[in-house]
């Protein structure tokens, strides 16, 4: 094997039971002539299939963590292991590959494409992983049907509401079966009613899928309503960074 090869293969370490495990990360970002350090040290360990709450007031570092976790950023330093997978110091080629099949994303801004079909939608990770068409049309549409939206196929976002476009949103960040699921703020844009039932089924989902899920928010009603907690300051975990 050529020597960049080797560089781009990932490398495997003992998970110790967790999905998730960030040994002193640290992130600095370059504003004009100063160094801005969004997180400082921040050690986390998430054991598999937990389903967690991160609070703390804006510029904590809570999205810079999600980020990080989620392979869209790099540490500055520190080590990033997901499953058994060091992704600290991926390539970015490496860290997309990583990411489709192994992290899913849902935002507070579903981000779906209005000229696509609910189905079409949910299919794009599949398809631009360069699955099969059909089997990966059958388990986006089972899992439309799993979020409530079997009648709904082949609705586009404008015809959908907002809760039914997050739940799209939530089956399209399953349909690669990912054993990570990333939330920032998916209730954030809701009312207080469909907000529950989008709270309710990610936990379902998760619970069902035995899917380790992050869940950012500054609703602290919402966060107090999940299994665990950790809760951020000034770009470290201040409280809840390990589970036993």
């Amino acid at each position: 094997m050529a020597e960049h090869e080797q560089e781009n293969q990932p490398l495997k370490v003992p998970t110790g039971g967790y999905s998730i495990d960030l040994r002193d990360v640290r992130k600095v970002y370059r504003i004009g002539h100063e160094d801005v350090e969004a997180l400082r040290g921040v050690n986390l360990q998430i054991p598999h299939g937990s389903i967690v709450a991160v609070t703390g007031k804006s510029g904590a570092g809570k999205s810079t963590l999600l980020h990080i976790i989620g392979t869209l950023d790099r540490p500055s330093s520190g080590t990033v292991v997901l499953n058994g997978t060091d992704v600290s110091q991926m390539s970015d080629q490496a860290a997309s590959h990583f990411r489709n099949g192994s992290v899913g994303f849902v935002f507070q801004m579903n981000n779906l494409l209005g000229e696509f079909s609910a189905l079409e939608n949910v299919m794009l990770p599949g398809l631009i992983a360069g699955a099969p068409r059909a089997p990966v049309a059958e388990r986006a549409s089972k899992l439309l049907q799993a979020v409530g939206l079997g009648s709904r196929l082949q609705h586009r976002p404008g015809e959908l509401s907002g809760g039914e476009q997050q739940r799209v949103a939530i089956a399209r960040a399953l349909v690669m079966a990912p054993p990570i699921l990333l939330a920032d703020e998916p209730t954030g844009n809701l009312d207080q009613r469909t907000s529950h039932e989008v709270r309710e089924l990610l936990i379902s989902v998760c619970e069902a899928n035995k899917v380790t899920m992050i869940l950012v928010t500054h609703d602290l009603d919402l966060a107090r309503r999940l299994p665990s907690q950790v809760v951020m300051e000034d770009g470290r975990v201040v409280e809840g960074g390990g589970f036993a």
